[in-house]
This record gives structure tokens, C-alpha cells and sequence, in this order.
């Protein structure tokens, strides 16, 4: 809807440079006013052309606005100095994006563009914990934003079924003498591996001589010639994903393909990687096997393979990374910000290789207040925990605002209210920025996730005490002919109309934290709709009607592409 108005302003002033004579620049900038007093939409072109024309911006704005036919859809163009500004004439906009507005709103053509997303991919010696789940949830929402905006997307788990902390697990099996089960007996697996990891690392603190064991532990599964040894780094990481998995399908994150790093080893695709790297003539030995970056202008040189010939996870991820180029046109990692220095290393490797530098979204950590948590185990906070600790806090909220509610129908709905605090309070900020988690932001009801979600559950209400809807919907209403909008009317439409321009300016800059602060201003203009204009029985309440459905449209899909559950009643 934004952007036929958009395009309408662009051919008007294209039309009006021709009839001038002056150049057309590639890009004309327009933007939307911090005020809608301003306008919907300002260009500074008078400025682009400034220099080249040798005229002052304001008198080019002039000689513009002298030849300039407002667009069908504008009620005028005026000047704000040496601004143009366009304002839309709503009065007919407002059906052009009423009309517009079905239950695939937001949903863009498709591109002929296929993206490898990999996010998450914890290793699998524990339960999920805070620290990874800033990726989980970027990840994960941004794959649902590149899929809406068109792009064909497959997302990706990579599991470090190879490493030395899985190595470390494997041991614990074979030598401390428990059952995995009483790890903690009721528990989810992951987190029965994670107290054998950390027995694991207690007994190595008290006999460090282990770990010559869990390096030839390494080496054996790294030859794969040994099916029952095999077998037992399979259980603990199957063990370790399943229990991973139902956290992530509690937090609404989900993955199309689980793959496993041993993988390239055992297809040899990481010595295929091993030798092209030496027949670029860029590597070098000292006891061990290492690409050497220095005339990229990275000091720190890029290992291959350890001194006794077995491969690095650096070397895998590489194989990793190729087989992502075969398969996509776009590779893009969600990583830590403390990967930098490992995927600068990887692109000059990629292009040595000939594959497709991946794309990177580094995030900073997210921690919570000192004595936030009710409850913790070990050494860190689980997600799991997390989780239990939001739904708890939003339990309470929700019983002392409905005490008509049932035992049922509260814990449906502190669900819904504490799992979407988490992943809304997360998404809300730019990935490079540190988080602290504060509860009592998370879960207002007031700025947080529960009000975004409270106005989608108003509109449902409302609509329900109209009597019009039949299975759930609202069909055969026509707006009025007559309808005269106020202010706060042509505000929600205003913002109605900005949703698939959000969408695709969300994919376009792979972030996600604009589309939250857009359902938080959506929100926002429909609550000061609801509150300020009436609509049952008005005298305009069929349109009005349609505006409520539609804006419950809306609410709901920006939800979905954020991983946020929709509420029917709060």
C-alpha cells in the first residue's frame, strides 16, 4: 500500500523534471516525516540537484512545485522550505488500503532467490541457555521475515557432533559409571547431559592426565571405523537435540534441516577442502598445517588440521560453508560478536575456495539483573528456566487483572503472554546492542509484548460483540459511502498501510528490530482508536468495523513473522 503512494510521488517528479529539463537522478530520496504535519511522504531531490544545476535548493523546490500535478492518491504538495512534501488524501486512500488488507497482508511476490540460513546451533553438551538465545530468536524471526518478503528459505542447525566438549560427554559415558538418567531423574536429557558435562570437567579439573584420553576419544570418532564408539557420540547428541528441541518449539523457534559437522569428515569433503587450500599456494606448515592470512591483513593465521593430521572444527566449517554455497544463493550466519576474527578468516578461505562469502549478523550478549531469577542450576541459566520464570511472572499479572478466568484458561494465556515477553523484548533491539533483560519492561502491559498482544485481543473482543462474524470472520461488510475519518482513523490507516513496506525493508537489511517497532506502534494507533472512537452503533460503524478487522489482520501477521503467539482474550 506504502509503496504505490510511494511510486505515484516518484512518477510525479520525474514528469515534473522533464518538463523542466533537469537531470534525473538514480535514486531520488524520499522519506516519511518524523511528523505527519510534515506530510507522508518529503523528498530532499532539490538538494541532490543543488550542485549540479548551480541553483540554491529552495529555488529548484519552487520551480519544481511550479510544474508538479498532484497524484491521484494526494490531496496536495507543498513546500517546507526547500522540501517537497506530499500529503495523501485519505478519505480515498483509506479504501485503496482497506482493499487491500486479507490474511496474506504482508505476504510479498515470491523472488527467485533461495537463502541458507544457519542460526543457533548450540553445541549439544547441555541444555539451551541465555546466552544462546539471542541467536535462536534473530534467527528464527528474520527466517520468517525473508520468507514473507518472498525468498525461498531453508534453515539450518549445525551440530558439533565432533568436538571436545561432545568428546568430554562421550567419556563421562563410558566412565563414570551412570545411567544417563540419573543425571537428574525426570529431567529433560539435555539437561542430564549438561550435569554429566560438568561432572565431566570436575573430574579433569582434579586428574588433567584424562585428557590425553578424550583426545584419542577424538581421534577414534574422527576414523569412524568403530560402530559401537559411534554409537555412543549418536546417543549423546540425539539425546542432547532432544531435549534442545522441545525448548526451541516452547520458544517457537524451528529448523528445516539438523546438520551434523561429522558429516565432512566422513564424505571426505574436508580434506577436499584441505587440498585446494594448499594448491592455492597460500598454506604453510609448522607442525602444523595453517593458511597463511597476512597479506589479507589478518596476523592471526588460519589452522587446517591439528599436529596429529585430524581435522579442526575451522576446517569443517569450511566444507560446512561450500555445501551452503551448492545450495543457496545467499549463505547467512547469525553469530556472536566474538566470531569476528573466525569469519574473516573463513570469507578469504571462501574465496580461495571459490565459494560464496556468507553474509553475518553479529549480535552482542544478553544478561539478566543480578538476582532476577527465582531459580537456577549449575552455572548458568537455562532457557528452560528463563521460560518458567516469564510464565510465572505473567501468571500473577494475569490473576490479579481476571479473576474470572480459569485455571486453564490463565495458563493458556501467561503462555502466550511470557513466551512472546521473551522473544518481543529480544527482537525489539538492534543485534548490536548488549541486552540486560528486565522483567518488568518484558512483561508490561503497558509498552511491552502484552500490549501488542492486548490490542489484537481488544479487536478480536469487539468484533465478537458486533454478532457479525460467522466462523470467525467478518464477511459482506461494505465501507460506507459517506465516511468521514477523523485524525485518529487516518492514523491507523496511515500505519495499516506502512505493514508490507516494513516487511520488505526488514528482509532487505536482514534485522528485525523495525518490524518490533512497528507492531508496537500499530498497536499504539489502534489502541487510541479503541479508545477515543466509537463504533458499534456509530454511524459509520460498518467501516469502522472493517478497520477493526482489518487491524486485527495485521497485529496477528506482524506477530507471526516476530514468533509471537496472537491472543484471542487476555
Amino acid at each position: 500500500m506504502f509503496a504505490l503512494i510511494k511510486e505515484e510521488a516518484l512518477n510525479s517528479l520525474k514528469t515534473a523534471l522533464n518538463k523542466l529539463d533537469y537531470p534525473i537522478p538514480d535514486e531520488i530520496k524520499l522519506e516519511i516525516p518524523p511528523n505527519p504535519q510534515m506530510g507522508d511522504l518529503a523528498t530532499t531531490i532539490s538538494f541532490q540537484l543543488a550542485k549540479e544545476l548551480k541553483k540554491s535548493p529552495m529555488e529548484i523546490t519552487q520551480n519544481i512545485l511550479k510544474v508538479l500535478d498532484t497524484p491521484e492518491t494526494f490531496l496536495k504538495v507543498e513546500s517546507k522550505g526547500p522540501y517537497i512534501n506530499f500529503y495523501v488524501n485519505y478519505q480515498n486512500f483509506s479504501k485503496i488500503v482497506l482493499e487491500g488488507i486479507d490474511e496474506n497482508y504482508g505476504q510479498l511476490p515470491s523472488l527467485s532467490e533461495k537463502v541458507v540460513l544457519e542460526h543457533t546451533s548450540a553445541n549439544p553438551n547441555g541444555p539451551l541457555h541465555i546466552g544462546h538465545i539471542r541467536n535462536a530468536i534473530i534467527g528464527d524471526s528474520l527466517a520468517r521475515v525473508l520468507k514473507s518478503a518472498g525468498y525461498e528459505v531453508e534453515t539450518q542447525y549445525y551440530v558439533n557432533d565432533m568436538g571436545r566438549q561432545i568428546a568430554m560427554v562421550v567419556w563421562g559415558m563410558l566412565n563414570l559409571g551412570k545411567k544417563l538418567e540419573e543425571y537428574g531423574k525426570g529431567e529433560k536429557k539435555d539437561h542430564q547431559i549438561g550435569k554429566l558435562y560438568f561432572q565431566v570437567n570436575e573430574k579433569l579439573k582434579e586428574e588433567p592426565e584424562l585428557r590425553e584420553e578424550i583426545n584419542e576419544l577424538i581421534r577414534r570418532y574422527e576414523s569412524g571405523k568403530e560402530e559401537e564408539l559411534n554409537a555412543t557420540f549418536k546417543l549423546a547428541v540425539d539425546s542432547c537435540l532432544q531435549g534442545m528441541e522441545i525448548t526451541m518449539n516452547r520458544l517457537h523457534v524451528h529448523h528445516d534441516d539438523f546438520v551434523w559437522e561429522g558429516k565432512f569428515v566422513r564424505n571426505n569433503a574436508v580434506w577436499d577442502v584441505v587440498e585446494r587450500l594448499k594448491e592455492s599456494g597460500r598454506t604453510k606448515t609448522n607442525e602444523v598445517l595453517y593458511l597463511d592470512l597476512e597479506e589479507f591483513g589478518i596476523e592471526k593465521e588460519l589452522i587446517l588440521t591439528r599436529s596429529d593430521g585430524t581435522s579442526l572444527y575451522s576446517t569443517r566449517d569450511l566444507a560446512y560453508h561450500l555445501e551452503k554455497s551448492e545450495k543457496g544463493d545467499v549463505v547467512l550466519d547469525i553469530l556472536g560478536s566474538d566470531h569476528k576474527l573466525a569469519i574473516d578468516q573463513i570469507r578469504i578461505a571462501m574465496g580461495l575456495l571459490g565459494g560464496k562469502s556468507p553474509e553475518v549478523i553479529f549480535y552482542e550478549f544478553i544478561t539478566l539483573p543480578e538476582g532476577s531469577m527465582s531459580t537456577r542450576r549449575g552455572v548458568f541459566i537455562s532457557v528452560d528456566d528463563l521460560m518458567n520464570e516469564s510464565i510465572d511472572r505473567a501468571m500473577k499479572e494475569i490473576k490479579s487483572r481476571r479473576s474470572d478466568l480459569s485455571e486453564e484458561e490463565s495458563q493458556k494465556i501467561a503462555r502466550e503472554i511470557g513466551i512472546g515477553a521473551i522473544r518481543y523484548y529480544i527482537a525489539r533491539l538492534s543485534p548490536e546492542k548488549h541486552i540486560v533483560f528486565k522483567w518488568d519492561e518484558a512483561l508490561s502491559f503497558e509498552r511491552g509484548c502484552a500490549s501488542i498482544q492486548y490490542a489484537h485481543a481488544r479487536a478480536g473482543k469487539l468484533l465478537e460483540k458486533s454478532g457479525l462474524l460467522k466462523d470467525g470472520k467478518l464477511e459482506g461488510l461494505q465501507l460506507e459511502e459517506n465516511w468521514v475519518l477523523d485524525e485518529v482513523e487516518i492514523d491507523l490507516i496511515r500505519t495499516l498501510s506502512k505493514f508490507p513496506n516494513v516487511v520488505d525493508e526488514s528482509a532487505r537489511i536482514r534485522r528485525v528490530h523495525n518490524l518490533a517497532q512497528y507492531a508496537q506502534d500499530l498497536a499504539s494507533a489502534f489502541n487510541k482508536f479503541y479508545k477515543a472512537t466509537p463504533v458499534i452503533g456509530s454511524d459509520y460503524e460498518k467501516a469502522r468495523l472493517i478497520l477493526v478487522d482489518h487491524s486485527k489482520i495485521t497485529i496477528h501477521n506482524c506477530l507471526e513473522l516476530l514468533g509471537v503467539s496472537a491472543p484471542e482474550s487476555m
